[in-house]
């Protein structure tokens, strides 16, 4: 066949060009849902763990570290990684649903939050020890403040008649770059409480590298998804 005459489907349909596209695409698709669904697992077990190793209902300060692994270790992971398309355990098909989800998993966030820094304040007062000394501390009312701040986003997305409707697209990248701020924020809080007497005292070895290194692997997939999903996409011309 003449090279003027060829359509575009002789070429799309090349079989050397199918066999290295559908390759990629499978491979990437696979290696997601794997990823999300270890982000999950680890998520969950982390939450036991800490659960576990706090033994809630041992003293005020047990209920902080149960509360904190709950809200900010379970319910936001959850409620971020929702919206993802492979592996969610959440197989809504209707964004409407999802939404309603992750406003429900928020909302325990919060509630989970506010009841975790409850029970350390009193702790300590209990205890007649100094409040906000430690790098986790600061990091604590830091990571509080900018999950507030998203949840405020939140909240004009929901009703949009709150706000003036130019600003409405630019809200949802504002929404998602604070949640993105937030979770970073998250996953550098609950490293730094691996550095407290009391976990280094309740975990050591082997152990506490591996406690360390867990909640690294969740962050990168909602890193991944939240960039994937708002972040300008070049258009490949050839």
């Amino acid at each position: 066949m003449p090279r003027e005459m060829r359509s575009s489907s002789d070429v799309e349909y090349s079989p050397v060009g199918e066999g290295f596209g559908m390759r990629e695409f499978w491979l990437y698709v696979w290696l997601r849902r794997v990823s999300v669904i270890a982000a999950h697992i680890i998520s969950v077990g982390l939450f036991i763990l800490t659960s576990i190793l706090s033994r809630p209902g041992a003293s005020l300060f047990s209920w902080h570290p149960v509360c904190m692994s709950l809200g900010f270790g379970l319910c936001m992971t959850e409620g971020i990684l929702l919206f993802s398309a492979e592996g969610s355990p959440f197989c809504f098909k209707s964004r409407k649903w999802k939404v309603r989800l992750h406003w429900f998993f928020q909302a325990l966030l919060l509630v989970c939050g506010a009841t975790g820094f409850s029970f350390i304040v009193a702790s300590k007062n209990i205890s007649e020890h100094s409040h906000f000394t430690s790098w986790h501390s600061l990091l604590g009312i830091g990571t509080m403040a900018a999950t507030v701040l998203q949840a405020i986003c939140g909240v004009f997305l929901i009703f949009p008649k709150l706000i003036s409707t130019q600003s409405f697209p630019r809200l949802k990248l504002y929404h998602a770059t604070c949640g993105l701020v937030a979770y970073l924020l998250v996953t550098i809080t609950i490293m730094s409480s691996m550095f407290t007497d009391w976990f280094q005292a309740t975990v050591k070895g082997t152990m506490w590298y591996i406690f360390l290194m867990l909640p690294l692997f969740p962050a990168l997939v909602v890193m991944n998804q939240i960039t994937s999903a708002f972040l300008p996409k070049k258009k490949i011309t050839s």
